[in-house]
Formats: structure tokens, C-alpha cells, sequence
């Protein structure tokens, strides 16, 4: 029997539609200090992408960008505050905010050059550990709801040139791990940047919103890769263990089985040796049936054109604190190549989503009231709000330090439109 519904994050509409143009501004507010540095590979200089950044003693966190860059800002009555900065395979390492310079910050992290022990008489086969990963889930993960305060983003760019970014600080109301009942979001505050002349008359606008995020939580929505056939759909194997601070962690391959037609994901699991919670999870869609993949993803476009999935990636993390886990970062990424009929040049196009959770508290609201707030899993933002409105408030909210090229693109639309 197939699946009813496969992984269908990152949902895409295709259409034709125009666009007007907002300046973007801002300024820092006076109550937060803002910290940026980047994480290196302390042996080849390579940036770290995506190593946990935590403030000690607080729920404050972040993440570093693609290029090993992050910054993250905290009350300016915090002046003794340490940073905390973990990195799978890389020694953790702290650091008080006092050591931080005004401009430019390089924090190295060491590599572990110790042999690790082999897999445990505990964890027989990968596939046993796996199961055992999802029936911990009630001691691992948090049984009480939630409050969270989250950054999220999304960006769209044709071939190399960036065309939207769209932002929000979404309250996000975590159910628990051992309930069914669904995530609920609302949206706190957002932004978006939009210039579509960059796509001609095709525009994609990514449906779903904060959802796509968290429903890259496995371990509170594991049908949505998983299902209840997980052992009849995959094979797992170990590959070789890792470190994250002191703690061993494992690592799990899995594959969709050979016999097994339709499009499924490949990847691996990191898993704690010591209580079996799911750390990290990295992973792909198979793409060997690309109209397959596509109907997974498009939602309409023109009927002259052809939707092509190039590239699918997918990332999910967890912080550990007190002995339980939290869902911490995700991140999607997609390449798609649009074939317009009888039109020689294609297109590819690029888009990301990503959601961090910055701060976390027990839940304390008035369901009734978040219920009428609350948007809908189908959401898309770039339509639910317009420019870079009430620039004050972005100064207090973490944010994940833009990548490179965004902020070169962002400049450059800011100079077309001042000439217009």
C-alpha cells in the first residue's frame, strides 16, 4: 500500500503576478547588544555552518549562517553572560561576552583526534536504535506545551540573483511530544522584501510558511517521513560514531529499501549514545523520479511550463538542556529548474527556509486567544505581509546573520530604488 501523503514541506505555487517595491531600514535598540563572530575549523580555517550558539544560563540562542557567521543579542543589563558554542565532531567551547571585540570576532573550534569506541552492546543494529529513538521520545522530549519565541526566513533567487526575502518572529505554541494535536504559530511580527522584476513575470511564492519548519521535527511529526512503515521502507547501517562537546554521539545511514518506488529521503541520524534523543538529523529527497518529486512539491503553475526538482535538502536540530531535548534549527533548501515551452533558455531557481528558536519559556496564554491569532498551515507569508515595516523592532529579536550574497542583493535593490 502506498503512502497517503508524502513529506510535503516546502510546498511552491508557480504564477504570474506584479509586485511594488518597500525600502528597507533599520536601527538597533538601545536595551540589547548585538555579538557577531564566525566559527572556524581551528585546523583548515573552514567556516562551521549551523554550530548551536547559546547563551549559558538562558533560553537566548542562534545559529551560524552557511558562511560560519552569527549574531546573536542579549540584554544590555547581561554584562557577565558566557557563549556557548557546539559543533558536531568539534570540541564545545565557552566564552565570555567580555572577550568580544567591537568589530571582527574568529572563535576556532578543535577538531576530536581521539579514536572513538565502537557501537555499544546496547545498540545491536542501527535499526534498533532508530526504533528505540522514537519509543524514548516521552523521556527525552518535553511532555509540557511550550511557549517559544522563533526567527524565521525565507528567500527565492533566480539563477544568482536574489528577488525575495521575506522574516517574521512567530510565537510558537509546542505542543507535547506525547500528544497528537498539532503545533500551533502566530505571527508576533514580519517583513518582507520583494523585487519580482528579478524573476521576469514568474514569481514562486513557498506555501506553508513556519509550518515547513517545524514539521521537520521528527520525533513530534514522524509520519512525515517515517510513517508507520518505517521498517519496510528503509534500511539503516551505522556509520562511524562522533562527538558533540563530551557526549558520543552515533550515526545512523538510512536509504529507502531498493524495492521501494516512489520518492523517499536518504540521510542520517545523530543520535545521543547515551539516552538514544535524536541531535541532528541531515537528509535528502531521492530524486531518480523527478516528476514523481515534482508533484510533491508544486502546487499549480502555468501550464506551459515544466517544474524540474534539481536539489533537495533538509536539516533539523535539537538543543539538550537539564536532561531533555528541544527542537532548536531547521532548514530547507530546494533547487528547481522551470522549462518554459517552446522557449530555449531555462531557469533554475533557489529557495531557503529556515527557523531558529530564540527563546523558550512553560506555556502561559490564553488558548482561546492565540486560537483566533493563529495562522493557518498553509500560510504564505510574502502575502500575508508588506515591507520592512516598524524597523525599532527587529534591534531586540535574534536574528541569523544573513549570508553574503543576500546582503550584497538587498543593497542592490535598495540603490535601484533610490535612483528610481
Amino acid at each position: 500500500m502506498k503512502r497517503k501523503n508524502h513529506f510535503r514541506i516546502f510546498s511552491i505555487i508557480v504564477l504570474l503576478t506584479f509586485a511594488c517595491f518597500v525600502q528597507i531600514s533599520a536601527q538597533e535598540n538601545d536595551v540589547f547588544t548585538t555579538y557577531k563572530a564566525m566559527v572556524v575549523d581551528k585546523q583548515t580555517g573552514k567556516p562551521l555552518a549551523f554550530a548551536g550558539v547559546t547563551i549559558e544560563g538562558t533560553n537566548y540562542s542562534t545559529v551560524t549562517n552557511t558562511e560560519g557567521e552569527f549574531v546573536i543579542k542579549i540584554p544590555t543589563e547581561t554584562k557577565d553572560a558566557t557563549i556557548n558554542i557546539q559543533f558536531i565532531g568539534f570540541k564545545s567551547r565557552s566564552i565570555s561576552i567580555s572577550e568580544f571585540k567591537n568589530d571582527k570576532n574568529r572563535i576556532e573550534l578543535e577538531p576530536f583526534a581521539v579514536e572513538l569506541p565502537e557501537i555499544s552492546v546496547i545498540s545491536k543494529d542501527a535499526e534498533s536504535l532508530v526504533l528505540s529513538m522514537f519509543e524514548k521520545k516521552g523521556e527525552n522530549y518535553p511532555t509540557q506545551e511550550e511557549q517559544l519565541t522563533a526567527f524565521y526566513r525565507e528567500t527565492i533567487r533566480k539563477n544568482k540573483t536574489y528577488a525575495s526575502l521575506s522574516e517574521a518572529v512567530v510565537d510558537v505554541y509546542k505542543q507535547s511530544y506525547n500528544s497528537y494535536k498539532s503545533d500551533v504559530v502566530k505571527i508576533f511580527k514580519a517583513r518582507k522584501k520583494t523585487d519580482y522584476s528579478k524573476v521576469d513575470t514568474l514569481v514562486f511564492k513557498l506555501m506553508g510558511g513556519p509550518f515547513n519548519s517545524l514539521y521537520l521535527d521528527l520525533l513530534k511529526y514522524p509520519e512525515m517521513i517515517f510513517t508507520e512503515k518505517m521498517v519496510d521502507n528503509y534500511d539503516f547501517t551505522f556509520d562511524r560514531s562522533t562527538r558533540i562537546g563530551k557526549r558520543l554521539i552515533y550515526v545512523v545511514d538510512f536509504k529507502q529499501k531498493s524495492h521501494i518506488e516512489d520518492p523517499l529521503y536518504y540521510g542520517k541520524l545523530y543520535i545521543d549514545a547515551k539516552n538514544s534523543a535524536l541531535k541532528s538529523a541531515v537528509f535528502k529527497l531521492n530524486l531518480q523520479d523527478k516528476e514523481a518529486a515534482a508533484r510533491m512539491f508544486i502546487v499549480k503553475k502555468p501550464f506551459n511550463a515544466d517544474a524540474i526538482p534539481l536539489e533537495t535538502n533538509y536539516r533539523v536540530d535539537f538543543i539538550e538542556k537539564n536532561n531533555k531535548w528541544y527542537y532548536g534549527y531547521s532548514r530547507i533548501e530546494m533547487a528547481l529548474r522551470v522549462k518554459w515551452k517552446k522557449k530555449l533558455f531555462n531557469s533554475t531557481f533557489y529557495s531557503t527556509i529556515e527557523m531558529a528558536v530564540t527563546d523558550r519559556n512553560k506555556a502561559d496564554y490564553d488558548k482561546q486567544a492565540v486560537n483566533k491569532e493563529k495562522i493557518r498551515s498553509n500560510i504564505v507569508i510574502a502575502d500575508e505581509v508588506s515591507g520592512f515595516a516598524d524597523p525599532d523592532f527587529w534591534g531586540e529579536y535574534n536574528v541569523i546573520e544573513p549570508e553574503k550574497p543576500i546582503e550584497a542583493a538587498i543593497r542592490k535593490i535598495q540603490k535601484q530604488l533610490e535612483k528610481k
